[in-house]
């Protein structure tokens, strides 16, 4: 009888050894894949409240060749099957059930980027985010009032509102939820250039300081040269007289501009027109960058108010209307 439960234990011992050693070199194997045409990997989407039984349906149904039952069992045995994280993941060729749940209890989601320009007005920015790959356009049917209300921000006019730089995102996240950040991110890079500005700014608000550097960023062809325009402004707002600026012409326009400026566009009047109406326009033209805003908080001690484009990015410089229209002669006229 001894030997029987001997020989009993030693085949429960070996069968236990070999099924340890199975089940070990299972959760080290890559899982074959069945990739659709062109695709490098498998796109996984796991809900909210989504139990270590969905998840392991779910990842056979996104194509992962490999037993529902195997991977509900690990999920369970590993003991973090209550920490799988809900989001939008990429499965690439290589991946071991192993890998999976660690990328699954770890958060690790498939991330695309976006990038939001420099200068950019909020129309281009609406149009980018369409064109973003796996990002959910919930904005596209909403009007510019119910965008910024969505995102918390009722009343607030959306230009300029945005801080340009590169995002990235979850496939399968709203663009709500990716302008609310940019949004955020506007509010903490005005408010740190905002602290940073000359006590003698003729700005009453970060509000205004956007404003400037919306100008700024539209008016600035050489990086070098971002200051010194902010400078000439500053004195212009500070003595009052009139900023004259194209850019903000230009965006008074809207879809009528054609690409042409004429005269008659700089003597009919709107809010927008700087030529008829003194201090700065109602709202940002665009979305202002780093240097902008901070051009704007701290613009160069300069005696210049006037600057003319020279035509190679950079612009001449005068401290009175003679200097300026003798560099208005020889860069614009050829005179």
């Amino acid at each position: 009888m001894f030997r029987i439960l001997k020989r009993l234990f030693t085949f429960f011992l070996l069968l236990a050894l070999l099924t340890g050693a199975a089940s070990l070199w299972w959760l080290n194997q890559p899982m074959p894949l069945k990739l659709p045409a062109g695709s490098q990997s498998l796109d996984l989407e796991i809900e909210p409240g989504t139990r270590a039984n969905a998840a392991a349906s779910a990842v056979v149904t996104s194509g992962a060749d490999v037993s529902a039952l195997l991977l509900r069992s690990w999920f369970r045995l590993s003991g973090d099957a209550r920490q799988i994280k809900a989001g939008s993941y990429e499965i690439a060729q290589g991946t071991t059930p192993r890998r999976l749940l660690r990328m699954l209890v770890n958060g690790e989601e498939s991330l695309q980027n976006i990038t939001l320009v420099e200068g950019w007005n909020f129309t281009q920015l609406r149009a980018a985010l369409l064109k973003a790959e796996s990002l959910k356009p919930h904005s596209q049917n909403l009007s510019q009032e119910a965008i910024m209300e969505k995102i918390g921000r009722p009343g607030v006019f959306p230009e300029g509102r945005f801080f340009p730089d590169t995002y990235s995102y979850a496939k399968g996240s709203s663009d709500i939820a990716l302008l609310k950040r940019a949004a955020q991110a506007m509010d903490k890079r005005a408010a740190a250039a905002w602290a940073l500005r000359k006590p003698d700014t003729p700005l009453k608000s970060v509000d205004q300081l956007i404003v400037l550097a919306s100008i700024v960023e539209k008016e600035t062809g050489k990086p070098s040269d971002r200051a010194e325009i902010a400078g000439v402004f500053t004195n212009r707002l500070r003595i009052g007289m009139l900023l004259q600026t194209d850019p903000t012409v230009i965006y008074g326009l809207g879809t009528t501009f054609d690409g042409n400026l004429r005269k008659h566009h700089l003597q009919t009047d709107n809010p927008y027109n700087t030529y008829t109406r003194g201090g700065l326009p109602p709202t940002p033209i665009a979305m202002p960058g780093r240097a902008s805003l901070l051009a704007a908080a701290q613009p160069a001690q300069t005696k210049a108010i006037y600057f003319v484009a020279r035509g190679d990015g950079s612009s001449q410089f005068s401290a009175n209307l003679e200097e300026h229209n003798r560099a208005v002669n020889k860069f614009i006229r050829g005179q």
